[in-house]
């Protein structure tokens, strides 16, 4: 099955240009320090992000339901093996060939919902993933030209170029508070619009 942990979310440094800006959500109003480069601890970053956590937890529970069932299909698989082993000896040698074939084409339907299951589940990996990295590059680059500054670096521990800076050039949680305050208006704006609609009926 699909690894479920988007670990890779933390390989790739965080850019700041060439994204689709969003207006920026208010921050801390703690000012953060004038300077050209700053950076963001990814690990942090991920750990805490609210929108990082509900998809996480979303593809997590996908990945559980797709290993289930196919589970189960195995567990009917061998059971269905073990009653052709038991009834073997009283079949013909073409009963015993027909069962034996259709028994395998079962097994290569099995291998290959497994295959496609893996793959679905990687593939929807990749696209959140993707929308993650949008969310954080638009409000980073928004927040950046807000601030003044001209680049924003990404450090993970041990899987960084960075091995030292001032803690004073850390924006971590500034711009962790920013953008779980976006996310947390993107939740609650559906259930607006619908009682708005509910309302007009």
């Amino acid at each position: 099955m699909a690894s479920l942990s988007l670990a890779a979310c933390k390989q790739e440094p965080v850019k700041t240009e060439n994204s689709t800006a969003t207006p920026p959500s208010e921050t801390s109003a703690e000012a953060a320090p004038v300077g050209d480069v700053v950076y963001v601890n990814a690990d942090t970053l991920l750990a805490n992000y609210d929108l990082f956590k509900d998809v996480k937890t979303r593809l997590q529970g996908k990945a559980q339901k797709a290993e289930s069932d196919l589970k189960g299909k195995a567990s009917a698989f061998e059971k269905e093996v073990g009653q052709y082993q038991q009834r073997a000896a009283g079949m013909t040698q073409e009963q015993r060939a027909v069962t034996e074939q259709r028994l395998a084409r079962r097994q290569q339907e099995l291998a290959n919902l497994n295959q496609s299951e893996s793959n679905r589940l990687m593939s929807e990996e990749s696209e959140e993933q993707k929308k993650i990295y949008d969310k954080v590059e638009a409000f980073l680059k928004d927040y950046s030209k807000e601030k003044g500054y001209k680049m924003v670096l990404s450090y993970s521990r041990g899987n960084s170029a960075i091995l030292y800076s001032d803690e004073s050039l850390d924006i971590t949680e500034d711009v962790l508070k920013g953008l779980n305050e976006a996310y947390a208006k993107e939740k609650t704006a559906p259930k607006e619009e619908a009682k708005t609609e509910a309302k007009k009926k």
